[in-house]
């Protein structure tokens, strides 16, 4: 960037409802800046920023940019924007969202970024609550809701900025990190890497921004995370099958599924931790938490009690109330591998049936995961399919729903297509027994049947 972030007066923020620039919008609010912003929907996002005086406006307008001095935008957002195309033709500095907060942070003496394909939000959020509890006071910015900080940011001192690092676009490539976790790799964007090599590239290039004395958090249950080549002294290890510096042993399951389990450092005993969300992934997403506490000398006695407390982020297996007495969940899944999860943590609820309401999130990724999204749906006990959510993206691909239905049906013929969110909720409605689970699982807004449901409950 030209200037120092305190230089600019006016910065407009394009997609600025997003979970990210929204917080990034905030902040900058809060160190002076006169903030303004477009988007193309209203959300809880835009209006909480309309409260705190920010300017939003839910329309493109090119005449929006013409007085600001700095633009930021959202990887949604396409070069033939008309608000960026017009900033940039009146040579106004333009940058993207990642190459932004790789600047901002710079001003924070220690950058810990949560990265992988999977479970940044719940890690990023398990960590900002140790810190938290312990009295850091760090600067936080996550992609979900915690409910410890009432949204995804928290203002802090300059001393710590946990951020939630994604890979996509290579953005984490920007930041200047202290420290790093990495937990896990897996295809996904395939729409930007094309390969699964070429998303490994980019973490090794992600691990090599690592200074000489900083620290690097690896899942060695993770294939190809072991493959990094670390380049530097202080890389802790986790997991549970592999051997590695930090080891969950001894790990049970309560009547509603949250585990216990011991730990281990350095094959010296830690503590007995107990996680209040679900899943065996969780634990491992517990272990990288604990290992950048030990790096950063926190008490485990704050760890033990603020992974205890932690009840997950919205739309992580999120529980969200009842329909005739059947419980229902939101989950964020949008990738097989983190669907099979979802599955694993159902199984782990005592239950009737389970009704998975999946929505794809772009046509790329259907397309790339057709077959393996069919395998681990075709595992629920009933299976309906909405719309796919293109995002970004327009159906170049020519996948279709029914195709996936097809897929599934050759498992489990228990699937149905039903492309709008109301027609799910009425087709549900006669479906539902009591102690069924109802999961709406997708990144777009397939929990809007579970609000259909809820709100007629009320």
């Amino acid at each position: 960037m030209k200037k120092e972030i305190s230089e600019y007066k006016k910065v407009h923020l394009i997609g600025i409802g997003g979970a990210s620039m929204h917080a990034i919008a905030a902040m900058l609010k809060h160190d002076g800046i006169q903030v303004s912003g477009s988007d193309m929907q209203e959300s809880d996002n835009t209006r909480y920023l309309e409260k705190i005086g920010i300017n939003v406006f839910i329309v493109y307008n090119k005449e929006l940019v013409k007085d600001v001095d700095l633009v930021i935008y959202s990887a949604a957002i396409d070069k033939t924007d008309e608000e960026l195309s017009y900033a940039l033709s009146l040579g106004i500095e333009c940058v993207d969202r990642a190459c932004f907060l790789g600047e901002y942070t710079k001003q924070y003496e220690n950058l810990i970024c949560i990265s992988g394909t999977h479970g940044k939000s719940t890690t990023t959020s398990m960590i900002a609550s140790i810190f938290l509890e312990a009295k850091k006071e760090p600067t936080i910015n996550i992609g979900a809701s915690l409910k410890k900080i009432n949204g995804n940011y928290y203002i802090g001192d300059k001393k710590y900025f946990i951020l939630e690092a994604c890979e996509y676009v290579d953005s984490f490539l920007h930041f200047k990190p202290k420290s790093e976790v990495i937990l896990n790799i897996d295809d996904d964007h395939l729409d930007y890497f094309k390969s699964i090599d070429n998303i490994k590239k980019s973490f090794q290039k992600y691990v090599d921004l690592l200074p000489k004395d900083g620290c690097l958090v690896l899942n060695n249950d993770d294939e190809l995370v072991r493959e990094l080549v670390p380049r530097l002294e202080t890389v802790i290890t986790y997991g549970i099958t592999n051997k590695a510096i930090l080891m969950a042993k001894n790990i049970s399951y309560a009547k509603m599924g949250f585990p216990t389990f011991d730990v281990y450092y350095k094959n010296e005993y830690y503590d007995t931790i107990t996680l209040g969300v679900l899943g065996q992934h969780n634990i491992l997403n517990a272990l990288a938490s604990i290992a950048i506490s030990i790096n950063y000398g926190i008490d485990k006695a704050y760890v033990k009690k603020a992974l205890k407390e932690f009840k997950g982020v919205g739309r992580r297996f999120e529980y969200l109330g009842e329909y005739k007495k059947a419980h229902i969940f939101d989950d964020f899944a949008h990738h097989p591998t983190e669907i099979l999860s979802t599955y694993q943590s159902s199984k782990l609820i005592s239950h009737n049936e389970v009704w998975a309401v999946f929505q794809s999130h772009t046509y790329s990724r259907t397309y790339e995961h057709l077959e393996e999204f069919a395998s681990v749906l075709s595992k629920f006990d009933h299976v309906i399919i909405c719309d796919i959510y293109p995002a970004r993206e327009k159906n170049v691909w020519n996948v279709k729903e029914d195709t996936l239905v097809k897929l599934i049906s050759k498992k489990n013929p228990n699937v149905e297509h039903i492309p709008t969110y109301d027609k799910i909720a009425e087709y549900l409605k006669d479906k539902v027994k009591e102690n069924d689970l109802i999961l709406t699982i997708g990144a777009g807004p397939v929990n809007s049947v579970a609000k259909i449901l809820l709100e007629e409950k009320a």
